[in-house]
């Protein structure tokens, strides 16, 4: 392939296909590794890229709003509009920089929220961990975060996108990394519509369901009750993989660590 089919705007003037192509262009060096690169510090190897400026967004304050009010532009007017929170999200490269944006958009919208937290256990089947209550006490398993394993504690308000993190049923479109809207928040169902895939639309039910994990090389494996979801107003630039977005924000406070993934 040498045309790159999703920036091509045939109808577009001279001047816009112009600056299509430059970006174009951009991409695909950045891709082949062809941007000149600097050395930063004391590092041994030059690994550092600058960005052009069309590309940021600057400002002297706070980056995350900065980012979000580019983003979600007019937030409070369309927090409720499904075309508006199906086509825009913010990336970020771990999930702890896409948390901390969940977290400032979820408190600009309007409305009462509720937490639901999880219940949390050292799975004893393998039986290879006695005395479990001394060695793992239940504060820590409910601060224990793993990699696409929902947290303990989950807050959530009517009309906040969401993103499933398992398989729940794949012939109704409930598949790992579907996003959806909240229509309603029950005590043991989470009621929501469809925004990505084949079933757009869709109304669904999410239960809680039991989950299995092992965080690192941790001698014992996390038993968590909760619902698969995660707030989806950011995600990992990985989890993007195969969505469809028109608009794109890109948190950068850490650095991007895999190659391709910028």
């Amino acid at each position: 392939l040498s045309v790159n089919m999703r920036l091509a705007v045939p109808d577009a003037d001279m001047r816009v296909q112009e600056s299509i192509a430059l970006f174009s262009k951009w991409v695909l060096d950045l891709g082949e590794g062809k941007l000149p690169v600097m050395r930063q510090d004391d590092e041994v190897e030059a690994s550092w890229i600058e960005l052009p400026d069309d590309l940021l967004v600057c400002t002297s304050g706070d980056p995350i709003a900065a980012i979000v009010s580019f983003v979600y532009v007019d937030f409070l007017q369309n927090y409720l509009d499904f075309g508006y929170l199906q086509e825009r999200v913010v990336l970020a490269p771990t999930n702890d920089r896409a948390e901390d944006i969940n977290d400032h958009v979820l408190g600009l919208v309007p409305t009462d929220s509720r937490d639901y937290l999880s219940a949390d256990s050292v799975d004893g089947s393998a039986d290879t961990v006695k005395r479990q209550d001394v060695y793992y006490p239940i504060e820590y398993l409910n601060a224990t975060k793993i990699i696409n394993f929902p947290n303990h504690k989950l807050t959530l308000k009517v009309g906040v996108p969401i993103m499933l993190l398992r398989n729940l049923s794949q012939t109704n479109g409930l598949c790992n990394g579907t996003r959806l809207v909240v229509k309603e928040l029950g005590d043991r169902l989470i009621e929501a519509v469809i925004m990505t895939g084949s079933h757009v639309g869709d109304s669904v039910y999410i239960p809680r369901i039991e989950l299995l994990a092992k965080k690192g090389n941790a001698p014992f494996v996390l038993r968590r009750r909760q619902f698969p979801i995660r707030l989806c107003y950011a995600m990992t630039i990985n989890k993007s993989q195969g969505q469809t977005l028109a608009c794109v924000g890109i948190y950068l406070k850490s650095p991007v660590f895999t190659h391709g993934q910028l």
